[in-house]
């Protein structure tokens, strides 16, 4: 009976001393470099490079182009008083515009390039993240039935000391790699994550390069149209150049004069204004009021009033723009002016150069709204552009560009103000 308790005690000390809690390690394992050998590689994967080093020369050298044009053009603005002159800026404005297109091209490729590579990296990680969490269940259900043998168990199952100390040793080596095993599985999730969010926002990034690439497209298309149309209507001829460009002058001085004598009650520049038919404009808002109009040095506020004008009809035709956008079609303007080209929007329009109430009022009793010019000033060009809605005989809804939508024509005009209207082609 005393052997017993003796024998019973010695193993109860080494119970204690030899337990797996006297020599677990409680620190997290720092994460090796090489993977587990039951998992794919799941170490951190690097973010994709954004072009390699002559692409990034390429689109450096493109920048620099577009810079140096952007500061001829701006040089030059002013000083269109030739035919030649004025053609030399439109060339030089074509080849901006098409070092623009060649930019954004050149980054659609490349952001494509980068797309291409996330999908392949989120594929590899898929298959990662997946095998290695394979592996971590396997081992997390060996682990817990090795947890639930008693030591004592161990400890009688083994013919001797050294052998009890390598089945601890062993679990303890286990539980280390376990360790390490999740590490690698919440590497791998951290990873799969950063690659989506790097996908999603590359996507993002080429819808927005493709719809500028569309812009600058279009754009171009506009420029050379208005460069032929400047070689057809002028026949290369310097007087009649001469003439041309007077008339669009006249008009933005008129513009300004109606500007000039109203901005000392109604202020400038306006806060975003309200669209209660959703396509009305004002030409004073603050998301637009300052911008340039096509490659003058004239701002919308000021001078836009036909330009928001035609803005509204394009809108309420069900058309994406605003103010900004018709603003930036330099096509539309005569010679580097603010001055719109007649027919208005590169020929979308129809304008008459006198009024006729018998044809308004036929257009806006078939729903149809027309744009006209009055002229509230000693300036006989005209020098305010406004959109009537509906009514007839001079009994008409406007929207202004200046004062608001919705008002009563004549609460501020005449009908014998009127001098010039149009609407949109069909």
């Amino acid at each position: 009976m005393r052997q017993k308790v003796i024998y019973i005690s010695v193993i109860a000390l080494i119970f204690i001393f030899l337990t797996p809690a006297s020599f677990a390690d409680d620190t997290t394992p720092t994460p090796t470099s090489e993977p587990s050998s039951e998992s794919e590689d799941t170490s951190p994967t690097p973010t994709p490079e954004e072009s390699e080093d002559n692409n990034e020369d390429q689109l450096k050298k493109l920048n620099e182009k577009i810079r140096e044009l952007e500061t001829k053009i701006s040089e030059n603005k002013d000083q269109q008083d030739s035919l030649h002159s004025q053609i030399d800026v439109m060339d030089n404005q074509i080849k901006l515009t098409q070092y623009r297109i060649d930019s954004v091209q050149k980054q659609i490729n490349d952001t494509t390039l980068d797309i291409d590579s996330a999908s392949k990296r989120i594929k590899k990680l898929e298959g990662s993240l997946s095998d290695v969490s394979k592996v971590l269940l396997t081992r997390i259900r060996a682990t817990y039935q090795a947890g639930e043998i008693d030591p004592l168990s161990i400890l009688l199952a083994s013919s001797d000391i050294r052998e009890f100390i390598n089945r601890e040793n062993y679990l303890k080596i286990v539980q280390q790699h376990d360790k390490q095993l999740l590490y690698n599985t919440q590497q791998a999730k951290t990873d799969y994550a950063s690659q989506k969010n790097l996908l999603e926002e590359k996507k993002k990034k080429i819808l927005a390069l493709q719809d500028q690439l569309e812009d600058y497209n279009n754009q171009l298309d506009d420029e050379k149209d208005a460069k032929q149309e400047l070689l057809r209507i002028t026949k290369n001829d310097e007087k009649t150049y001469q003439t041309m460009l007077a008339e669009a002058r006249k008009q933005v001085a008129s513009f300004k004069s109606f500007a000039a004598s109203r901005v000392g009650t109604g202020g400038s520049i306006l806060p975003p204004q309200a669209s209660p038919d959703g396509w009305y404009f004002n030409q004073r808002d603050e998301r637009w009021g300052r911008n340039l109009i096509g490659q003058s040095s004239d701002q919308v506020w000021e001078v836009g009033c036909l330009l928001t004008s035609v803005a509204m009809i394009l809108k309420e035709n069900g058309e994406d723009v605003t103010p900004a956008t018709v603003a930036a079609s330099s096509g539309y303007y005569a010679f580097s002016t603010a001055g719109m080209r007649i027919p208005w929007a590169s020929g979308r329009f129809t304008s008459i150069w006198q009024r006729d109430f018998n044809a308004i009022d036929s257009k806006l009793e078939n729903g149809k709204p027309v744009i006209v010019g009055v002229t509230v000033s000693n300036n006989s060009v005209g020098t305010h552009f406004i959109v009537l809605k509906s009514g007839s005989n001079g009994d008409y809804v406007i929207n202004d560009p200046w004062y608001g939508p919705d008002l009563d024509f004549s609460d501020y005009y005449t009908t014998g103000q009127i001098f010039q209207y149009g609407w949109l082609n069909d």
